[in-house]
């Protein structure tokens, strides 16, 4: 026997090298740990032959051991799966066949010492900033190992049943982590966990685990590195925090530029303003100036003192002081003290009151303006003492002032208007007879839901000469100045025929071909009646107008369609054919509009029916004519109706 076979005749692997770390011999052993028969580990590089992780330490081994002997610990596959971690001595030996020398590699017996084959795993550890604990399944302990010292002091005992360190956990991870110690993997994820410490609250741990089995014979136990993320986790809340609150700011501006720009009047406006801006920017109150006929009109959404809003309300758009000021010169004020303020206005010592302003807070002062215009007005919001809003804060605030006072102006010059049509809408619509013997006689009118056209609906009642009552309504096509026109043209033209013909379906048939033969641009609806007052005895026509409504006193109603023609001013030679009922003692008419009794959500029948209940009702409650009208104008307008809308009603008493 050579001196070869005694160094390889050894339970525990054993390698012989040459200097360079090529296998010149091995037992069956280390062929085992290197995972491939003998025959195919002969020659090769023994480097080349463990796991890529462990390469350099193996190289770096064989070196040291050309001149003295080396000690490292290396991992080897595992039968089982789980890597096997040596301590493996390296030391030079002379060659048996000639005069060179060799290398011996071969694992020590480290049963009596198994913490020396965890110092590589602690060392990692700590570098990598992580801790280190040892699982036994037969004690059911966990051994704390070490690592990076802020971990350490999160678990003070170095020896813990399971169950305590399970109890410290919170319940939702708990099956998580005992998931982790049942596992069979090499190597697991990375699970999180909450734990709770002694001294400071909970922890969100990240654990990973993983089986090794120490020594070429020696137990397996199982390892779990941890790494603390609670800072990284509270960095993460409190970015997330952060972009959840940046989203809801640019939401909150998204939709309080919206509502400036869909502001209707000046009491939405400054619904909008005083409901959303101290809210949006962080502020403490807020107050809206606008400017009427050179002084301040304030109004508040209750955040700010009432005596400083009562200062400033009324004020003299020439009053030398911040508001005004702002509004004057379209320039924007920051206030962030009373001194401040008393440097830069020293009138201020002038008004005791004014002089207190900003005394205990800060305060931006935004004029509602738009490029080219003297801005209509202003508004001021209020900070907690010390506050400076940043540059990007003051800057989007004084974006959404020009944005309202955009908002401002068109709604002041719609709002004129607005008051122009309605003034010309009502001087083109009759005054209706006071008293006529046996009949009540009530009329309605309103403009379209915005109130931004004047329209094309009217409504006329006059005395023919024959002693009847002439009773007409009607709508011309469109809505706008043309419209009221037309409207005023059809209205006017069959006043003068009626005059000459004592049959409505006549009046109609004639003007009818006056419009037909002018080339009339627009064509119109309408509705007559001629009703006798002493008898009750009505004649009606119609020309493409919606049905006449009849209620009666017991509460039931009726929906008449009249007889008659296409609308006027389209089909020449039309003849409008006529029908004649009985108006009872305590019925009523309802003539209408198609606005009245159409809508985006009403269709004509429905329509019909709704108002014809409504006016069978109050007149069963005996309600006069001009209630009745109330009541069926009130109802279109509370279905959002887009047209124009009149209503005329006949109560035969």
């Amino acid at each position: 026997m050579d001196a070869s076979d005694e160094l390889l005749r050894r339970a525990d692997p054993a390698a012989l090298l040459t200097l360079d770390g090529v296998i010149s011999g091995l037992n069956a052993a280390m062929a085992t740990a290197l995972g491939r028969p003998a025959e195919q580990c002969l020659g090769r590089d023994f480097g080349d032959l463990c796991p890529a992780s462990q390469r350099m330490l193996a190289e770096s081994l064989v070196v040291h051991a050309a001149r003295t002997v080396a000690m490292r610990v290396l991992e080897f596959p595992g039968r089982g799966g789980a890597p096997v971690a040596c301590l493996i001595e390296a030391r030079p030996v002379k060659d048996p066949a000639g005069d060179g020398q060799l290398v011996w590699v071969h694992a020590l017996d480290a049963r009596n010492d198994l913490a020396s084959l965890l110092i590589p795993f602690r060392t990692a550890t700590t570098a990598a900033d992580l801790g280190l604990w040892m699982y036994s399944s037969q004690g059911n302990q966990l051994e704390w190992l070490g690592g990076a010292p802020a971990l350490a002091a999160t678990f003070p005992d170095p020896t813990t049943y399971l169950s305590t360190v399970i109890s410290a956990v919170h319940p939702d991870d708990q099956e998580a982590l005992q998931q982790l110690l049942r596992s069979t993997s090499a190597q697991s994820s990375w699970v999180g966990l909450r734990y709770l410490t002694q001294h400071d609250g909970w922890h969100q741990l990240a654990v990973q685990t993983g089986r090794i089995q120490l020594g070429y014979d020696g137990p397996e136990r199982i390892f779990g590195m941890v790494r603390d993320d609670t800072k990284q986790e509270k960095h993460k809340e409190k970015a997330q925090a952060a972009l959840t609150a940046e989203r809801q700011r640019a939401k909150d501006i998204a939709e309080f530029s919206s509502a400036l720009i869909t502001a209707a009047t000046e009491q939405e406006l400054q619904q909008v303003v005083l409901t959303r801006l101290a809210a949006t920017f962080g502020a403490s109150g807020a107050l809206l100036a606008l400017v009427d006929e050179g002084r301040l009109r304030v109004s508040t959404d209750a955040g700010i003192a009432m005596w400083e809003v009562d200062v400033m309300h009324g004020m003299s758009l020439e009053h030398p002081s911040p508001l005004p000021e702002a509004i004057r010169t379209g320039k924007s004020h920051f206030i962030p003290d009373r001194e401040d303020y008393i440097r830069r206005w020293p009138h201020a010592a002038q008004y005791p009151r004014l002089g207190r302003l900003g005394s205990d807070y800060a305060s931006s002062i935004m004029p509602l303006s738009e490029t080219g215009n003297q801005p209509l007005g202003a508004w001021l919001v209020t900070y907690g003492s010390g506050y400076r809003p940043s540059l990007d804060k003051r800057t989007l605030m004084g974006t959404l002032a020009d944005l309202a006072g955009q908002a401002l102006r068109r709604i002041r010059l719609q709002q004129a208007r607005i008051e122009l049509a309605t003034a010309l809408q009502q001087t083109m619509l009759p005054t209706l007879p006071e008293h006529l013997a046996g009949l009540e006689v009530a009329a309605r009118y309103r403009p379209s839901r915005d109130g931004l056209d004047i329209g094309g609906d009217w409504y006329d009642a006059f005395m023919m000469p024959d002693g009847t009552i002439a009773l007409e309504i009607g709508d011309a096509q469109g809505h706008d100045v043309d419209a009221a026109a037309a409207m005023g043209q059809v209205r006017s033209f069959m006043r003068g025929i009626a005059a000459h013909e004592a049959h409505p379906g006549a009046v109609l048939t004639r003007t009818n071909e006056l419009l037909v033969t002018m080339g009339a641009a627009r064509f119109a609806s309408c509705t007559m009646l001629h009703i006798d007052p002493s008898d009750g005895r009505v004649t009606g026509t119609s020309a493409g107008h919606v049905p006449l409504l009849c209620a009666h006193k017991d509460g039931s109603h009726s929906i008449r369609e009249l007889p008659g023609g296409p609308v006027l001013g389209v089909v020449p030679d039309t003849d409008y054919r006529e029908e004649t009922f009985t108006l009872d003692e305590d019925s009523t008419l309802v003539m209408v509009t198609d606005g009245v009794v159409e809508g985006p959500g009403l269709t004509l029948e429905a329509g019909l029916e709704r108002a014809g209940t409504l006016a069978a009702q109050a007149l069963h409650y005996g309600l006069h004519a001009e209630e009745i009208a109330d009541r069926v104008l009130d109802a279109a307008v509370a279905v959002d109706h887009l047209d124009d809308v009149a209503v005329l009603v006949i109560r035969r008493t």
